[in-house]
C-alpha cells in the first residue's frame, strides 16, 4: 500500500456517496493549487492523466 491510498481510502469514506462534475474537480484543484503551489506539477500531471485517460481507447 502506498502512502497516498490512505488519503485515497478517506476520500472514498468521506465522499465516496457523492457526484461530482469534472468542473467542480476542476476548481478543486485550482484551489489547491494556490493553496500549495509546490504541488503544481503533480496536480497538472493528474489532471492531463485524467483528460487524456480514454485516447489509447480511441486509437483502436
Amino acid at each position: 500500500m502506498y502512502f497516498t491510498d490512505r488519503g485515497i481510502e478517506e476520500l472514498t469514506d468521506r465522499r465516496g456517496e457523492e457526484e461530482v462534475s469534472l468542473t467542480w474537480l476542476a476548481e478543486r484543484l485550482r484551489e489547491f493549487v494556490d493553496l500549495n503551489p509546490e504541488f503544481e506539477t503533480p496536480v497538472e500531471r493528474l489532471a492531463t492523466w485524467l483528460a487524456r485517460l480514454d485516447d489509447d481507447e480511441d486509437d483502436d
